[in-house]
């Protein structure tokens, strides 16, 4: 793996930072407190290329690779993870399948609009049923001439309540498992198509978390993504290309404590000195930074792998799993070194400690990435 930046990857991440820094911290905090979708500096994104960045550019994307996606969001993340998560369902669970499985005519009217951030899209796999089991789906689409007739319910969908067309799968032949299943892209405005609430959270709360319920919503058969039967694989090849992506959001936040963390240690004095002069202090500095470190490394090669066309499934997994548990650790510990103000809202790494704890669990939990690894160590193709 080359650790060199190329001149366009650090380009792109200078721009991210210089936009984070400047337009999405100053507002994270009360769009957390509000659970407020940040309409305006989305829409930023979009004009900035941050919602397609790895879209080609004749699909209205940046047409920039992997590493640059991961370089972004990352520095997007140590903003605010809300955006981060709008960010990355966009690009990652949305786009992507589109520009792998889709025809010409879906890319025109269900990317290209979509890459340029004048819409978003969203991700919709998970039921009531189905979480890290995605195999049990029991939303149903039905043939019936030329449309397919959905019906059932779709849980935790991101950007479900904002987006503007979703990529749902459905059983089109219940007896084949998971082999039945399909995917369609279908737009909001569909007679059927219904969100009845969205999702009071723990973090990333700005960013909303829908509820779908399809009643015989009628779907023609060209918007189907892929041939029947093709939606499972669909699904796994996005979710492993999201895991990119949910890496660097983890460390992202990671960063963000940590460096918050850090100039706290550099002004508050106890017992007469800095605390950052104080061992103990020293040390949980020491071991933030350096798995910090670690969890991008291992992202970046997760994503130069993806560059490379080459198999990444289970360095994706690594990547996401290490950087979530170290998100988590790393936030705790920043709460530690504020101390009792690190427990208020006040202070920002409060909510990244909130925010950290939803990488360990979307996009398939901790636990299911070593089942994943598992597999791939032990030649498990099954």
């Amino acid at each position: 793996m080359n650790l060199e930046l190329t001149t366009e990857q650090q380009m792109i991440q200078a721009m991210a930072r210089e936009f984070a820094t400047s337009e999405v911290r100053p507002i994270a905090s009360e769009i957390d407190r509000e659970a407020r979708f940040p309409h305006e500096t989305v829409k930023r994104m979009g004009e900035l290329g941050l919602l397609g960045i790895t879209v080609p550019e004749p699909w209205g994307g940046s047409g920039a690779d992997a590493v640059s996606y991961v370089l972004a969001l990352e520095e997007i993340a140590a903003a605010c993870a809300s955006h981060a998560v709008i960010m990355s369902v966009n690009n990652s669970l949305y786009c992507g399948p589109i520009v792998k499985f889709g025809t010409d005519a879906q890319r025109e009217r269900f990317l290209r609009p979509f890459a340029s951030g004048s819409q978003l899209g969203c991700f919709a796999l998970t039921e009531p049923e189905a979480g890290s089991d995605a195999s049990n789906q029991h939303t149903i689409a039905a043939r019936d001439g030329s449309h397919y007739v959905l019906n059932g319910r779709k849980a935790f969908v991101t950007n479900g309540r904002e987006a503007s067309a979703a990529l749902v799968f459905c059983q089109t032949d219940r007896a084949r498992g998971h082999r039945g299943i399909s995917a369609f892209l279908v737009e909001k405005s569909t007679r059927g198509f219904l969100v009845p609430k969205t999702e009071d959270k723990l973090g990333i709360r700005a960013s909303d978390t829908a509820e779908f319920v399809f009643e015989d919503c009628r779907v023609p058969d060209a918007h189907r993504l892929g041939e029947e039967g093709m939606g499972f694989k669909i699904a796994l090849s996005a979710i492993t290309d999201g895991r990119i992506g949910i890496a660097a959001q983890a460390v992202g936040i990671a960063a963000g404590a940590f460096q918050r963390a850090l100039a706290y240690a550099r002004e508050r004095k106890a017992f007469g000195v800095v605390i950052g002069e104080h061992q103990m202090v020293q040390w949980m500095l020491a071991d933030m930074a350096t798995a910090i470190e670690g969890a991008r490394l291992l992202t970046l090669r997760a994503a130069t792998l993806k560059d490379r066309g080459v198999p990444f499934a289970s360095e994706a997994s690594m990547a996401k799993l290490f950087a979530a548990e170290m998100a988590m650790k790393v936030t705790t510990d920043a709460i530690q070194i504020h101390g009792g103000y690190g427990f208020i809202k006040d202070y920002e790494v409060e909510r990244s400690f909130r925010d950290a704890k939803i990488t360990q669990i979307y996009e398939g939990t901790s636990q299911i990435q070593k089942l994943v690894i598992a597999r791939a160590l032990l030649g498990d193709t099954a």
